[in-house]
């Protein structure tokens, strides 16, 4: 199976498990605690059974790193290739009625992003890309090219956390900079929003795991963009304990 079939598989399975969370959101759901005290949801263990089973089924050979059979202790042997799945990113938002939760299927090697799909299910939205070759959105039945923005001159779209970070090194960080403006959204979406060029710039000072930014960043490198560390690197995988540094995902940075 290539990349290409790696993604369609990816996104097959992501709208799959968007079905799922949308109708356990219809008929109501009780809210748990993980040992982190972050919620956890039916929602999220439907839709990551979904997504292990289909991705071990096809490609039974690449290890699947899922968030939710982490938190149960479960986690794979790691070979140079592997899965990384957040089956439903953005749970706070979820659990509060809003609309910006995502599916995140993302492929490694070698510690790199190779491609992703993040599934939006409330609006039905689509993202998919890999890096090097492109990016795309699919709404309602129709594939349009995703490219990310050079800045433009009036200032800088930010995009912020609605619930983590820092605010005041936020504010340090934009310190001489000109901003536009500066939105909220939750979960992987502010990615995908700085991919297809309705921002510039998404810092993030809050903690933050591989699995949350795979797929995702996968995405926003394949419309043109950049996801780094605070001293300029790559944002890396197969880390220990799967934690991410703080980084910054950027648009198209001009020549």
């Amino acid at each position: 199976m290539n990349d290409r079939d790696c993604l369609e598989l990816a996104a097959a399975l992501a709208l799959r498990a968007g079905a799922a969370i949308l109708d356990v959101r219809a008929r109501g759901f009780d809210v748990q605690r993980k040992a982190d005290w972050s919620p956890v949801t039916e929602a999220d263990h439907a839709a990551e059974a979904i997504i292990v089973a289909g991705l071990r089924a096809a490609l039974p050979e690449i290890p699947v790193i899922a968030e939710e059979e982490v938190a149960a202790g479960y986690v794979p042997r790691v070979t140079p290739t592997f899965w990384l799945v957040d089956p439903l990113d953005g749970t706070r938002e979820f659990t509060s009625g809003n609309d910006e939760f995502a599916v995140n299927i993302g492929l490694v090697r070698d510690g790199k992003v190779v491609l992703g799909v993040v599934g939006v299910p409330a609006t039905g939205e689509l993202f998919g890309g890999i890096v090097g070759v492109g990016a795309w959105k699919r709404l309602n039945g129709v594939q349009t090219p995703v490219v990310a923005r050079v800045p433009p001159r009036e200032g800088l779209t930010i995009l912020a956390s609605k619930h983590h970070g820092d605010t005041a090194q936020l504010d340090r960080y934009l310190a001489g900079r000109r901003v536009a403006s500066v939105l909220n959204f939750g979960s992987s979406l502010k990615f995908c929003r700085v991919a297809e060029g309705v921002a510039d710039l998404y810092p993030r000072f809050g903690r933050t795991m591989e699995w949350d930014t795979c797929a995702p960043q996968a995405v926003l490198e394949a419309a043109g963009g950049a996801v780094c560390t605070l001293d300029g690197a790559a944002l890396g995988y197969g880390k220990a304990g799967w934690d991410n540094p703080h980084f910054v995902c950027t648009g198209q940075i001009p020549a």
